[in-house]
């Protein structure tokens, strides 16, 4: 299923650029749900909460417009993408053991993970703040994108760790 996306030009010249495409239209990326849940009162949304996926099936096209979302819009989602399948390709090509190789593409995994959390979290916080600065949201933004920095620092050295004595091998 293609992800429906809606743009709309953004007008906040101070926004942060992870929320844009690297355009000169500046043209932010919002995804639109099949109908809108929060034009129903609150009552009405939480005894219709489970409607909206019914079935697991769009449960999964839910959870895979937002793996769409964070990689059409955040570049460091795209770079760690990258990054994860040229690790778990060197690992294939140089054959590391099954071992090994779970443990690369869980490292890898859990930094993207994290970077889809860390999307998810400044989304809401921008939600709860809106146009203004708060030094909490701050605080939240920066714990979350150091997370992400944290288990991308772990991933070298495991990457380093599986994929550096096979391909020391390989060059003698």
């Amino acid at each position: 299923m293609k992800a429906n996306y809606k743009m709309t030009q953004s007008t906040d010249a101070n926004a942060l650029d992870s929320m844009y495409f690297p355009s000169p239209l500046n043209a932010k990326v919002t995804a639109t749900p099949p109908f809108n849940p929060y034009e129903l009162g609150d009552s009405s949304r939480r005894k219709l909460a489970w409607q909206i996926a019914p079935n697991l099936l769009i449960s999964f096209r839910y959870a895979w417009a937002g793996v769409c979302y964070a990689f059409v819009t955040q570049r460091n989602f795209r770079i760690h993408t990258g990054i994860a399948i040229a690790a778990v390709s060197v690992g294939l090509v140089l054959k590391v053991t099954p071992v090994e190789m779970s443990i690369l593409a869980l490292t890898c995994a859990l930094v993207m993970v994290l970077e889809l959390l860390n999307t998810a979290l400044e989304s809401v916080v921008d939600l709860a703040v809106g146009q203004s600065y708060h030094e909490l949201a701050k605080i939240a933004k920066d714990c979350a994108a150091g997370a992400v920095l944290i288990s991308a620092m772990a991933a070298l050295l495991v990457a380093s760790f599986v994929l550096f004595p096979p391909l020391l091998a390989v060059i003698r």
